[in-house]
């Protein structure tokens, strides 16, 4: 497969994943807002910061606002995460390699496509609107997905999508997580004390995993739904879930299950040899914060080596 497709097909689901992800991040935000005290900076400038994209929203609006924070992140031209551009980006991407997908794939994009052009053209949200919007991108993509695996051949084009999937997927389970303690604890060495369970139930739900964990665990404690969000290895959202299937790609992609053949795949292999051999009570004692901030900079070094691997010897036109 040309570096140009494989690259395209890669980042076509980097976006798609990004854009579902965004929509989970701000519902959960939402909700965890209604519990908390009206101070908008203390409850929707954490969501930015932990993003990444910060400095863009401080030098386009300044003050943190609730719905200054939501049309950022949602349809905010200017940011190139946002759900909006999102989409754009993944339509394009899908468009350049249509033979390489199916037409219930290329519908379902453009579906979602016309969902948040229109969408964007409206000048005020109420709460239910946002909501509404949040569940149509969810499930939008959800049909996606479901789409791409029934119809879709498993071959390279396959498991250069489904690395880019599951990478995108695992860096935003991370920050979903690292949010919650972001926004209510105050200090690292607070991470595992009593917090308020309908606000970790908000949490289990905001990434589909409040039957599962309760199915596991039963009773809702913060260690435990941490574990499950890290460490579990059979619920698909999870951490180490996602570099489990990620690694399985990238062994096939690269022709080597023994060992290493690239930088890619041995960073890869690292990570979830790491998470596979600590325990939640590791985690929590070097803090919760920083140990989800070094996997994001992994990951962040993988997606890296993966281009230099995989797609530098042509244009990178994502």
């Amino acid at each position: 497969m040309l570096g140009r497709v494989a690259n395209t097909i890669y980042w076509m689901n980097r976006y798609l994943e990004r854009a579902e992800n965004y929509a989970r991040f701000m519902d959960v935000n939402f909700n965890l807002s209604l519990e908390l005290s009206p101070n908008e900076e203390q409850q929707w400038k954490p969501l930015v910061v932990i993003t990444g994209d910060w400095p863009l929203y401080d030098s386009l609006h300044g003050k943190v606002e609730k719905t200054k924070v939501i049309h950022f992140m949602a349809f905010e031209a200017e940011n190139p995460n946002s759900i909006y551009n999102c989409i754009v980006n993944a339509r394009e991407n899908a468009r350049a390699i249509r033979t390489e997908i199916t037409k219930e794939v290329w519908e379902q994009i453009n579906a979602l496509y016309y969902l948040v052009k229109e969408t964007s053209k409206q000048k005020r949200f109420n709460n239910g609107d946002v909501r509404h919007f949040f569940n149509d991108i969810k499930n939008g993509c959800q049909l996606l997905y479901g789409m791409y695996d029934a119809t879709i051949s498993r071959n390279e084009g396959w498991d250069f999508a489904k690395l880019g999937q599951f990478l995108e997927r695992a860096d935003k389970t991370s920050r979903v997580l690292d949010v919650k303690y972001h926004l209510l604890l105050g200090s690292a060495k607070q991470v595992g004390s009593s917090l308020d369970l309908i606000q970790w139930t908000a949490l289990l739900k905001s990434v589909s995993a409040y039957d599962m964990y309760r199915k596991k665990y039963g009773k809702l404690s913060s260690s435990c739904i941490a574990e499950f969000l890290i460490l579990d290895t059979d619920f698909p959202r999870s951490i180490l879930s996602c570099l489990i299937s990620a690694e399985k790609s990238i062994v096939r992609l690269s022709g080597s299950s023994f060992g290493y053949s690239n930088t890619a795949q041995k960073q890869l292999g690292a990570l979830k040899a790491q998470l596979e051999y600590t325990d939640i009570h590791d985690i929590i004692e070097k803090g919760m914060h920083e140990y989800l901030d070094d996997i994001q900079g992994k990951l962040n070094a993988i997606s890296s080596s993966i281009y230099d691997a995989f797609f530098s010897i042509e244009p990178h036109i994502s």
